[in-house]
């Protein structure tokens, strides 16, 4: 069950996105209107923490839980998640990436392939307001039509290669959809889809309050946030494996 937490909470949830001076004018116009929908530059350089507190139903698994995700600037992330009776922990404390096993209720350190994706999801403002210190770039790739609507496309490239196509709504700037390979249940690669909406503004940012995200077309995790906390001075020793 571990790896379908990790795939299913690919925080995408947390708007890792980037640019670059070697980047087309056209990227870098569409970026700056994407930094300004969430609630600017400033307010996102002062946002040190977020805690997200909400709702999980696993479809495929017919199980539904709590969940409580965590992240600190500036590469730090922890989710802790409750499901029938079980609290399975998952974290990247900015060297390792380490999980609670639900059946021995040991904190273990994860395998290469999910411990390489929770430091994806780990990135924080600098990936999106100095990317060029964690070496992420990303290209505009045209537009596509989802439905009755067009989307504009950046294509994300990590400094360890992955890549993530982010459809962005041309009225609002706000992210409608990212696609890209994530770990699917069984281990491998698999190609993901994960839907935002419900945006509301908390605070100075503007933020997703709903996410479903699918796997090969199946839909297998919905999400609903119902608080959203930010600047709670996290420490960084809460990221840390428990010995």
């Amino acid at each position: 069950m571990k790896k379908v937490f990790s795939s299913a909470l690919g925080f995408s949830l947390l708007l890792a996105l980037s640019s670059t001076p070697a980047l087309s004018q056209t990227s870098k116009d569409i970026l700056a209107k994407m930094i300004e929908a969430q609630g600017g530059a400033k307010a996102i350089q002062a946002t040190r923490d977020t805690t997200l507190t909400g709702t999980i139903d696993l479809v495929q698994y017919g199980m539904s839980g709590a969940i409580t995700m965590y992240q600190k600037e500036p590469d730090k992330i922890r989710m802790d998640i409750e499901v029938m009776g079980m609290v399975i922990t998952q974290a990247y404390d900015g060297e390792i990436g380490w999980w609670v096993n639900p059946q021995t209720g040991t904190a273990e350190q994860m395998p290469d392939n999910m411990a390489q994706a929770i430091k994806r999801q780990a990135l924080g403002n600098d990936a999106l307001l100095n990317p060029e210190k964690v070496g992420v770039t990303y290209e505009f790739k045209g537009k596509e039509k989802v439905g009755d609507k067009e989307y504009l496309l950046l294509e994300q490239t990590l400094s360890d290669g992955h890549k993530t196509t982010m459809y962005i709504d041309p009225e609002s700037y706000l992210i409608y959809m990212t696609k890209g390979k994530t770990l699917g249940q069984a281990g491998v690669e698999v190609m993901a889809e994960t839907v935002f909406g419900d945006y509301k503004k908390v605070g100075d940012l503007v933020v997703a309050h709903s996410i479903t995200s699918s796997q090969d077309g199946q839909e297998f995790m919905r999400m609903n946030i119902t608080k959203v906390t930010f600047n709670s001075k996290l420490e960084d020793s809460f990221f840390k494996m428990s010995k």
